[in-house]
């Protein structure tokens, strides 16, 4: 490699916002203004290295210096924010340069600088990918939650054994944190706490390879995947072409329509459903269409976001389809939005089986002529005699429960669709490409005021347990959900209950049975003319009952993980404190299903459902995410890192 020129002095800036927003001629006119805030200013003195040609500076010092200020080590460096080292050699792309940069110590002297012909064509461009890195990084670092025994990878060292967090004397009283990683033979690596941004959780298909550190297989291994994951990324950007050059109009606020709908939130809006409202607002004013997916936990308030983004399609006068899995769901929310909507001039209407053939015949000649603003149904919507006058935003409930094909069909309905889906545990592939740049994602993890968690207990069937846990709650005047996840036998566990509990009255439901007798047993639960509901995983969605905060779940190993995180979430919908008991046999007990309801155990925060998606897939083996040719690649370095690289590589393509 030819060096262009020998410099005499260096400053070299962490990876910050702050000096990511000036540009490269403000550090040379400012350079010794930079230097004097050193001794006055924390921020400066933890955020910069200065190096002059042939002073000291302690080697080791430097090169953890660079790790502290967000540098990445590479085997090669080609972009700006990396380094690389052999022996007494570092390459290192500053910032605050144009140029990467190639210094020589000699010990802890540095010997000489040297401008390297790496260079950036665009300044803006860079620093803009730059930013999106940072901010890439910040989601898939979510080490919430973190235990002992967790494999965590670091972005410069690879795949290590979280140990513990332990607490060292930096300076006179002065103590710092640091994440200890364990790697083979012993090795130990201490990762500051503040420095999470290069640190993810490790999500393989099975135990990951722990290396030696100091090795330079973790950089030859990410630099072979990143050119893997270019070519991957380019081939992914070429199949969402079509959708990147679709464009419709863009949406206009109401703030009037607004304001008069926000009045009817009788709850305070937390502030991850602000920022989220705010970000489908700035979706739905540019001109591409959006596809956004809201994840959070039960209860965390994705019906209201639902809400105020119907409203901002009806004060465009652009028609909204939101579908659900099931008639109980779409019926919940039909009553919702009818209530909600009563005092604005929006027309809702409910399309599903509950209505006779003559009313569906009117709602649909309605819905063709534009006098029906908002339709919510099942998948009903989807058949043949069902035409919008001016469709414009789909929401999809509870999108994990919708197929591949059926969400096809669904956006098939018109290319400028605007797409927002709900979910509390997105699927493995949903998750993958919300974070690969190729769906917008919220996450909603902030509880509401005034909600608890939910007590979780995993324990052996015992009708003793059983008839002792039925007596708490309705001592309390509460109400308790059952699951029996056997249509054959649900009626007969009902009436075993009422023996057990014979102060109860108990009433039951499953998906086999005419849809007007389940919302009428559904009605009576929630009016309280009944206290025990027996029911399958029917009850899983969306259902809003805030009366009942116990669930005993009969044979939880026959659930899957993610799927008892949303049962769970049945209770504790207001500020009572609510229980949750899954129960299982010692014969049905395999390793998988103790595994799976340790997770569920260990992940009894609120807001976990995230968390709970990610561990799902880990304990599912992800299914064939992308494809056979990519797990490999998923394992040596995780599916978290992974997805980071893809989502930094469409980035690159997109600004290119």
């Amino acid at each position: 490699m030819n060096t262009i020129s020998e410099i005499n002095q260096l400053l070299i800036t962490g990876i910050t916002p702050y000096f990511l927003d000036k540009e490269f001629f403000w550090f040379q006119e400012h350079l010794q203004e930079v230097l004097d805030a050193r001794h006055s200013q924390n921020f400066f003195e933890d955020n910069i290295i200065f190096l002059e040609k042939d002073h000291s500076f302690q080697f080791s010092q430097f090169l953890r210096k660079l790790d502290e200020m967000g540098y990445e080590r590479v085997f090669k460096v080609s972009d700006p924010g990396e380094f690389s080292q052999r022996g007494g050699i570092i390459d290192v792309f500053p910032i605050n340069l144009a140029n990467a940069v190639r210094l020589d110590f000699l010990g802890n002297e540095v010997d000489g600088i040297s401008l390297l012909p790496i260079k950036i064509d665009d300044e803006k461009k860079a620093k803009e990918l730059l930013k999106k890195k940072l901010k890439s990084q910040k989601i898939f670092s979510e080490l919430k939650g973190l235990k002992p025994g967790d494999y965590l990878v670091h972005l410069d060292h690879g795949i290590g054994k979280f140990t513990g967090i332990e607490k060292f004397q930096t300076a006179i009283s002065v103590f710092q944190e640091y994440y200890v990683l364990e790697y083979a033979q012993e090795d130990k690596l201490y990762v500051p706490v503040g420095l999470e941004r290069k640190l993810s959780r490790y999500v393989g298909f099975h135990d990951p390879k722990i290396s030696r550190l100091g090795s330079s297989l973790w950089q030859k291994t990410k630099r072979k995947i990143k050119e893997d994951v270019e070519k991957l990324a380019k081939e992914l950007l070429q199949l969402y072409a079509q959708k990147e050059i679709t464009e419709r109009a863009p949406y206009i606020e109401d703030k009037e329509l607004e304001s008069q709908l926000k009045s009817g939130f009788i709850f305070q809006e937390t502030p991850d459903q602000t920022q989220t409202i705010e970000d489908i607002k700035d979706d739905l004013q540019k001109t591409k269409p959006m596809d956004r997916i809201v994840c959070g936990d039960v209860g965390f308030g994705k019906t209201e976001v639902a809400l105020r983004t119907a409203l901002l399609a009806c004060a465009n006068n652009r028609q909204t389809a939101l579908i659900c899995p099931t008639t109980i769901l779409a019926n919940q929310h039909f009553n919702s939005f009818k209530k909600r909507f009563e005092k604005l001039p929006v027309r809702v209407a409910l399309l599903s089986g509950l209505q006779t053939a003559s009313e569906q015949t009117k709602i649909i000649k309605d819905l063709k002529d534009g006098k029906v603003d908002i339709l919510i149904g099942t998948h009903r919507l989807l058949s043949k005699d069902v035409d919008f006058k001016n469709l414009q935003l789909l929401i999809i409930d509870d999108e994990q429960k919708f197929g591949v094909k059926q969400k096809e069909k669904l956006r098939q309905m018109k290319t400028s669709l605007d797409v927002l889906s709900l979910s509390a545990t997105p699927i493995p592939r949903t998750i993958y490409l919300a974070l690969s740049s190729f769906k917008n994602i919220s996450l909603m993890q902030t509880p509401p005021i005034g909600r608890q968690t939910i007590k979780t207990e995993v324990l052996p069937y015992s009708e003793k347990a059983i008839k002792k846990i039925i007596g708490a709650e309705l001592k309390r005047k509460g109400q308790v959900y059952f699951l029996h996840n056997r249509v054959q036998t649900i009626e007969a566990k009902a009436k075993e209950l009422e023996k057990l509990c014979p102060k109860s009255k108990i009433s039951f439901i499953h998906g086999g049975m005419p849809e007007k007798k389940l919302i009428k047993i559904m009605d009576e639960f929630q009016k309280e003319k009944t206290n025990v509901l027996v029911a399958t995983t029917i009850i899983e969605n969306g259902l809003d009952l805030p009366n009942v905060n116990t669930i005993i779940v009969e044979d939880a190993t026959r659930l899957g993980l993610s799927q008892a995180h949303q049962i769970r979430g049945r209770v504790g919908r207001s500020g009572t404190k609510s229980f949750a008991y899954f129960m299982f046999s010692e014969k049905s007990l395999t390793p998988l299903a103790k595994e799976r309801l340790k997770a569920l155990e260990d992940a009894q925060e609120l807001g976990a459902g995230y968390r709970i998606a990610i561990r799902d897939m880990e304990l599912r083996g992800a299914g064939n995410i992308l494809g056979k040719e990519q797990s490999g690649a998923i394992n040596r370095i995780g599916l978290n890192l992974y997805s980071q690289m893809i989502s930094e590589a469409v980035e690159k393509f997109k600004v290119s």
